[in-house]
């Protein structure tokens, strides 16, 4: 494909996104809560489409497409039980809403320490979201770095693709915090969703019809629509795969933050059913796509590269292929400018307010400053171009895994303790890195599955050992149970240290 396409797309974009960006700033943004949580007054359909675009990023078109052309009918089946993890809002979405509420939380980390009366805890909750998030913050850009390079045939170069994501994502992340992120991500889910689906309709047209479609998979590629297929999905790898994506909802920060911020519990429902049906229709097209380009184009190096391959061919009317371009890249930044604003309000809330006396205005200050540092270190992260989307998505989110049991005590465990929280994300956090730097598979599992479970078993463990705050856990659970009342919810607008007091 020309590059004079791309690059009109690309232009295209960047105009329309910088003016919802812009239009949204509505004045300074004066505290952290209104900053990095759009003033908790988020409605329904924005948090919604906001929450799509954030969630479903370079994973899906590139990464989840390249895993269904590798792997087969088996990516269907890990994504759909991604899904059904989603449910998980259901349980713990109102008790996060009410407790941030009730106490006036910028971020998860915070919650933690607050439950566990504990800075420390928060601290270590934090920096382990950090270390974890940072790769993939870095799949995004590298998922826009391979799109752009692959549709031109090399003309723009991946560096030159990840140098665009990363200026965007700091520029939108910069202008007004999370309401220009969450206004862009919705412009931006509605071009994903409309162009995705316009595509495999025509595609599938293309080939034939949906019933030669699957006729070619079954007599071409019969391991395609069978599990484990061709042996990629055998249970050990099915099972690495989908654990970290059943707690994605509330082991990934940049995703259990926007649970702090519907304007109502009515705006938090409306938000989880708007994603769902997203969520369905976006998975189904992503694996028709993995398939589409098994049949039209077998035997490609690279499976990431299998969409901008099908978008770069004759089966895609051009002008079309540039608007779902210009959603998968939508998609892959309004991703990493989420991750950018969670992980430096994690900093400046959860590290750098240890410090007692650390007013909001420098926790501000010092979260907007971390915003490009941390897309710098994701920069240099994607150069390392490692493994297929898809799984460096996943070996991210299982070290993330090891801080679910303390999230799940914080609301069910009353005897849950700090030591047990810092001790569990300690150990289990080094054994999965240990695990994912060495390539080792324990008894053939991967290091999701064996860092949640001695997760588990170092915070029951330890917190059985060490004297709990039963009082305060009393009334935290409490207050996740209940609605929030106006005294309560006028602790939104006390300092941290009033809050944590």
């Amino acid at each position: 494909m020309s590059p004079a396409w791309v690059w009109t797309g690309v232009a295209i974009f960047v105009v329309i996104s910088l003016v919802a960006a812009i239009w949204s700033r509505a004045g300074r943004s004066a505290d952290m809560s209104d900053y990095f949580l759009g003033g908790r007054r988020m409605g329904g359909l924005v948090s919604g489409l906001s929450y799509s675009a954030t969630t479903y990023s370079a994973f899906m078109l590139i990464g989840l497409a390249g895993l269904t052309y590798t792997g087969g009918v088996g990516a269907l089946g890990f994504e759909l039980l991604y899904l059904c993890g989603v449910t998980l809002v259901l349980v713990f979405g109102p008790r996060f809403w009410r407790v941030g509420r009730a106490y006036g939380y910028v971020t998860p980390s915070e919650m933690i320490g607050h439950r566990y009366r504990s800075q420390a805890a928060g601290t270590t909750t934090a920096l382990a979201s950090f270390v974890f998030l940072l790769p993939y913050a870095a799949v995004q850009l590298a998922g826009v770095g391979y799109l752009l390079s692959g549709m031109t045939g090399g003309a723009i170069s991946f560096t030159a693709g990840t140098l665009i994501a990363l200026a965007l994502a700091v520029a939108f992340a910069m202008i007004a915090g999370l309401r220009s992120v969450a206004w862009t991500d919705s412009v931006q889910a509605v071009v994903m969703i409309l162009g995705a689906t316009l595509v495999v309709i025509i595609v599938i047209s293309q080939l034939g019809g949906l019933g030669s479609f699957f006729d070619s998979l079954s007599s071409d590629y019969p391991g395609a629509l069978s599990v484990p297929g061709d042996g990629f999905f055998t249970f050990s790898t099915f099972l690495a795969l989908t654990l970290p994506w059943i707690f994605f909802s509330i082991s990934n920060p940049q995703v259990s933050q926007r649970l702090f911020t519907p304007g109502s519990l009515g705006d938090l429902r409306r938000m989880l059913i708007s994603f769902l049906v997203f969520g369905l229709i976006y998975t189904f097209v992503a694996v028709f796509w993995g398939f589409a380009a098994r049949i039209h184009f077998p035997g490609l190096e690279e499976p990431d590269s299998a969409t901008p391959t099908l978008l770069a061919s004759d089966l895609v009317p051009t002008p079309l292929a540039i608007i779902v371009m210009v959603g998968i890249m939508a998609a892959c930044i309004s991703t990493i400018d989420s991750i950018m604003l969670t992980l430096s309000s994690m900093i400046s809330r959860d590290v750098v307010n240890a410090r007692k006396g650390v007013t909001e205005r420098t926790q501000l200050l010092v979260g907007k400053l971390v915003i490009p540092v941390v897309g710098v270190l994701a920069y240099l992260f994607a150069h390392l171009q490692l493994d297929l989307i898809a799984v460096l998505s996943v070996s991210a989110s299982a070290g993330l895994l090891v801080i679910v049991p303390a999230t799940i005590g914080a609301f069910f465990w009353r005897r849950g303790t700090a030591a047990g929280v810092i001790s569990s994300v300690l150990v289990a956090g080094t054994l999965v890195l240990a695990l994912e730097y060495s390539g080792q598979r324990l008894l053939g599992q991967g290091s999701g599955v064996w860092g949640l479970v001695v997760a588990v078993v170092v915070f029951v463990g330890v917190s059985l050992a060490t004297s709990a705050p039963r009082a305060h856990a009393d009334e935290f659970i409490t207050a996740s149970r209940r609605p929030a009342t106006p005294a309560a919810a006028d602790a939104t607008s006390r300092s941290a240290a009033a809050r944590r007091a």
